[in-house]
């Protein structure tokens, strides 16, 4: 039966090897149902002639290309390259990416595909920046640090006598914690 299969999409890889969305759907299946021998970078290579990064930039644009089907208006990329500009956003925001490429009426080119992903990234780097150190960080770790912060101050007062008692008392927690 799996080798039934393996034919089937083999087929249509080998009938659509200019279409990249047939091909990357017939390769995300191939490697998803696992129907290769040894591994799928081998079973790319011996059967396609094509790295393992390319099949799996062929898979990434057919995903994208599924993504935005739904919103596609008819128009959708049409080649792996126009997909894969997209391909390193989220679902919601390749749709919102597309939607913008397709209101601006540019020609459909990678490169202007590009120029609709710059408020993208503009949020996602807000984003980042809105995140503070001090929000990711737990409150056992601040409470942690607090601690110890104190015990370098009070070293501080008592000439660091203190400090070699506590650097002591680390490397002991330490050593039992990696054993």
């Amino acid at each position: 039966m799996a080798d039934h299969r393996l034919i089937q999409l083999e087929n249509i890889i080998e009938a659509n090897q200019h279409k990249f969305y047939q091909t990357g759907k017939a390769l995300k299946q191939i490697r998803d149902d696992r129907l290769f021998r040894d591994s799928f970078e081998a079973y790319v290579k011996d059967r396609w002639d094509m790295a393992r990064s390319q099949a799996y930039r062929l898979i990434t644009a057919a995903e994208v290309i599924d993504n935005l089907s739904p919103i596609g208006d008819g128009v959708l990329p049409q080649n792996e390259f126009q997909a894969r500009v997209l391909a390193r956003f989220t679902k919601a925001e390749q749709r919102n990416i597309w939607r913008a490429f397709i209101a601006s009426g540019r020609v459909l080119t990678a490169k202007n595909i590009r120029k609709c992903t710059h408020p993208a990234k503009k949020a996602k780097s807000a984003k980042k920046t809105n995140t503070s150190t001090v929000d990711i960080i737990s409150t056992d770790y601040k409470t942690a640090v607090m601690a110890m912060l104190e015990q370098i101050q009070t070293a501080q007062n008592d000439d660091w006598q203190a400090t070699l008692f506590w650097l002591k008392v680390m490397k002991e927690k330490i050593i039992r914690y990696e054993r």
